[in-house]
């Protein structure tokens, strides 16, 4: 029965998939996907990314509808950067519990208190937090972005951990706001010393959204592009990945020589994995649901994500 129903299962995804073909030469549509997504989506995608390449991309395409396959926040900031673009989301459900931690209201309050300080904002983060922000980054720029700021001090939201790793490459002063990504914090050191024991050989590589005592404990830290780049240069044959597992499809891609052991069977994002292949093609054949932005909030935040694109 198991058998019959992979089979099923492979056959229901070879017609979505030339459906989806289909629907995207009608609509002149491209299909982003971040490193997060079901392989399912990461196959069929056009450009697999992280939050900055996909930006970027975005930013760039030719294509008529962009179809976000990823959380709110990303679909927003596509529709920012390419206003007059269509941008679909396969399920507007698909939210970031990270970025729900910090609102206009609350960063408006801060600014108030530290009127000499820039604001600089995750990428994950809404389209009204963006536009209460100097300037944007991502996990991929944040230590240069902060960097390049003309003030001696910044306000950072949301993701504390990654605030933690920025301030130890700066001399700015760093005013850091209490939110967290919800899966990279669940990852403890209890969880890297039993994935040690079990894999002595493995070079653990971990994603600074994790917490500092975790982060200390690793062989490489970087983004998920930083990550990617560095499993498939290393001479190193094993891993022990401490990121959301969704890279694993791209890991594999990259370097079907190499073993790769997540950190913790936890890593898995929920959100990201709300969408699947048969709503991408659900969200073509509708042209639903779409991402909108006001116009004076997608100004404001146009700016922030503009300068950050600037940043080398």
């Amino acid at each position: 029965m198991e058998a019959l129903a992979l089979e099923r299962k492979a056959e229901q995804n070879r017609e979505l998939r030339e459906r989806l073909m289909q629907l995207k030469k009608e609509r002149n549509a491209i299909i982003l996907a971040h490193y997060y997504q079901r392989d399912e989506i990461q196959e069929v995608a056009d450009f697999r990314g992280d939050s900055f390449l996909l930006a970027q991309k975005a930013a760039s395409t030719d294509a008529d509808v962009i179809v976000f396959c990823g959380v709110h926040f990303m679909g927003e900031s596509a529709k920012i950067l390419a206003p007059h673009k269509t941008v679909l989301v396969p399920d507007e459900r698909a939210g970031c519990p990270m970025a729900d931690m910090v609102n206009p209201i609350g960063l408006k309050e801060l600014k108030a208190k530290h009127p000499n300080a820039k604001v600089v904002t995750y990428i994950n983060s809404s389209a009204d937090v963006k536009a209460e922000t100097d300037i944007c980054c991502t996990s991929a720029n944040a230590v240069n972005v902060v960097n390049s700021v003309d003030a001696d001090e910044v306000i950072w939201c949301p993701d504390k951990n990654l605030g933690h790793y920025v301030s130890q490459f700066t001399d700015k002063k760093m005013i850091i706001w209490e939110g967290y990504c919800n899966t990279h914090d669940m990852l403890t050191i209890k969880d890297v010393e039993e994935m040690r024991a079990k894999h002595p050989n493995a070079q653990f590589v971990v994603h600074p959204e994790c917490r500092p005592e975790v982060v200390e404990m690793a062989d490489f830290v970087g983004s998920t592009t930083g990550i990617l780049k560095h499993c498939r240069e290393s001479s190193h044959k094993e891993f022990i990945v401490g990121t959301e597992d969704g890279t694993g499809y791209q890991l594999r891609l990259d370097s079907p020589d190499k073993t790769f052991h997540f950190a913790s069977k936890f890593l898995v994002c929920p959100n990201m994995k709300v969408n699947n292949l048969k709503k991408v093609v659900k969200c073509l054949e509708t042209m639903q649901p779409q991402i909108y932005v006001p116009q004076d909030v997608a100004d404001k935040a146009r700016l922030s994500l503009e300068r950050m694109l600037l940043v080398k």
